[in-house]
């Protein structure tokens, strides 16, 4: 059976259960043995009513969400120093803690937060970061995500993710009553859920723009597939593919000018790319095969995208301007659905292995490939832009839920609705603008 109806019209359609809750919730399901020994110190508070969110909280679960650290136990803490003058690193010490975390929130007016953190190597004695933040309420948890992305690089020698988002579709069902489907967005924690479009007819393949500002997705209203584009700034949305046939798979390119689609108007769901200002159109491929799934190296060199013109769906590499294709994968006869890590060193893939639709990831430089999970219905991988996490769309017990691995395998979390499922995940870029810093 070919294999574009499954992938364009019908993926996200299947496997939905009843009814949705907002929130997604975190469930670690495999971590590393050994990280980075870390002692969080609950931040003090000076003010009248404390906020609502908790800092240091939001700290600890994003570094130990991480698999990169071993956040030590609260309860073991010989002292719990706010101000640098406090520190005695022969307490934390004692604990083998090899990293220090403190601070302080201060209400600096009404509905204003003064934030201060500091960061030390407890082995040399030293700090290694700090800073402060004047933010109002609403940007406590952002603020908290940004310092646990300051400490994850101080340590790491690598940029964290913490303060990026998450887009995904939700299907809500109550018994009765005609389904209503949300693209939604939330913190990378799952946190702050909001909801961008709700309709009463499938959402699918949300694709973030490299500012973070515009999402395009495909809506299946009026019974066909269009692909809109949502300005997350403003709410304006715009419709910008409703030709014949086939409207979907949309994948911005890296200066954000334009979009890869498939499209089927002149009969065969071929890969195209709009200039947006202009709405021209260029076709990439021509090919009896079914060409689709389209995503952009993050140099804009090159295109990615699925195809069954081998017999059965593989990945190619193309170069954006057009051109021959070449084919990227061989193991086995299912390898779809591909997008790049930021280095573009790599991309992840849904591959069939052992009877299973399973997260995968291709180096491209010895073309070696590794299987990362060992669920059976995955789809619709997406990179963290740090390239150190995949976040996809899984079944578990009968249940859509997104999950998400380490691109080792190491590490990997469950995102689970109380009730209900969620699909078609996708990770933000990072998003400058989400930066409060003095």
């Amino acid at each position: 059976m070919r294999f574009a109806a499954k992938w364009i019209v019908t993926l996200g359609l299947l496997l939905w259960s009843i009814g949705a809750q907002a929130v997604l919730t975190i469930e670690i399901t495999r971590g590393v043995e050994i990280g980075t020994p870390i002692a969080i110190v609950p931040f003090s508070w000076e003010g009248q009513a404390a906020p609502a969110q908790n800092v240091s909280d939001v700290i600890e679960a994003d570094l130990a969400r991480s698999g990169r650290f071993a956040v030590l136990p609260r309860k073991d803490f010989i002292s719990l120093p706010h101000e640098d003058k406090d520190v005695v690193f022969k307490d934390w010490r004692i604990l083998k803690a090899e990293a220090l975390v403190i601070g302080s929130v201060r209400q600096a007016a009404p509905g204003k937060f003064l934030v201060q953190f500091r960061l030390y190597d407890v082995f040399k004695g030293t700090q290694i970061a700090g800073f402060r933040y004047t933010v109002g309420a609403g940007m406590l948890r952002s603020v908290a995500h940004q310092i646990s992305d300051i400490i994850y690089e101080k340590i790491t020698g690598e940029p964290g993710a913490f303060n990026t988002r998450i887009a995904y579709v939700t299907r809500e069902a109550p018994a009765g009553v005609k389904p209503v489907y949300k693209l939604q967005v939330a913190d990378s924690d799952g946190f702050n859920p909001q909801t961008v479009v709700r309709s009463p007819e499938s959402l699918m393949s949300p694709a973030w723009s490299p500012d973070s500002k515009r999402l395009a997705y495909v809506s299946f209203e009026d019974r066909r597939s269009k692909v809109y584009i949502q300005n997350m700034t403003d709410g304006r949305r715009t419709m910008i593919a409703e030709f014949t046939g086939i409207n979907g798979a949309p994948a911005w390119s890296p200066d954000g000018r334009s979009l890869a689609l498939t499209l089927s108007r002149d009969g065969n769901a071929e890969i195209y790319v709009m200039q947006l200002d202009t709405r021209a159109l260029r076709r990439l491929t021509s090919d009896p095969a079914i060409d689709t799934e389209a995503a952009w190296s993050p140099d804009g060199r090159d295109i990615v995208f699925t195809s069954d013109r081998a017999g059965t769906p593989q990945i190619y590499r193309m170069t954006a301007s057009g051109g021959p294709a070449e084919r990227l994968t061989f193991e086995g006869d299912y390898n779809a659905r591909a997008s790049y890590a930021a280095d573009g060193k790599s991309i992840t893939f849904i591959s069939r292995s052992q009877g299973g639709f399973r997260v995968a990831v291709l180096r491209l430089d010895n073309r070696t490939a590794q299987v990362l999970t060992e669920t059976s219905l995955d789809e619709s991988p997406s990179f963290a832009p740090n390239g150190r996490m995949i976040i996809y769309a899984t079944e578990v017990r009968g249940r859509g839920v997104l999950a998400s691995v380490s691109a080792d395998g190491r590490v990997r979390q469950l995102f689970k609705l109380e009730e209900g499922d969620v699909r078609e995940p996708a990770w933000s870029p990072y998003n400058r603008e989400l930066q409060y810093k003095e």
